[in-house]
């Protein structure tokens, strides 16, 4: 009996926040490299009806195609989903070859990964996770400067 593995993919979460710009572009070249699908999920509160999720799909791919070039010939699924950050995407990266988060490098409450999403992935996602940041000191703007730090499970 043959087994035909399932679809590569890479997963990257997006809110349309430098980081998850940064960390768009990241994953857009992992899958690139990996030769797999790129995954582009924004989370969005449970209460946010089901009328609205096509608007958000709508304001995805506007911003997910101003921030790819076309010519970098990557295959993407874009996919709105309700609910915690954290669960959704730890959730969807079960089977993903990568996670690729944007996170600020400090934040004003004092977490090092900037809030409680990126710790709460690291502890329960099953694949290994990438974390970008802008590279920005807190309350600047940057043009999309990189720094990461690879996470292995």
């Amino acid at each position: 009996m043959q087994v035909i593995p399932g679809p590569r993919y890479v997963l990257t979460g997006f809110d349309g926040s430098p980081n998850s710009a940064v960390a768009l572009r990241r994953a857009a070249t992992e899958a690139r490299e990996r030769h797999a699908r790129l995954d582009v999920v924004r989370v969005v509160p449970r209460a946010v009806g089901f009328a609205r999720v096509p608007a958000a799909w709508l304001r995805l791919r506007g911003e997910v195609a101003g921030l790819l070039p076309r010519a970098q010939h990557v295959s993407t699924r874009l996919r709105i989903v309700r609910g915690d950050a954290a669960e959704q995407l730890t959730r969807l990266a079960a089977r993903a070859d990568v996670l690729v988060v944007g996170a600020r490098v400090n934040s004003r409450h004092g977490a090092p990964l900037g809030g409680q999403t990126v710790p709460a992935i690291l502890s329960g996602a099953s694949c290994p996770v990438i974390i970008c940041d802008d590279g920005a000191e807190p309350g600047t703007r940057t043009g999309g400067h990189a720094q990461d730090d690879t996470r292995r499970r």
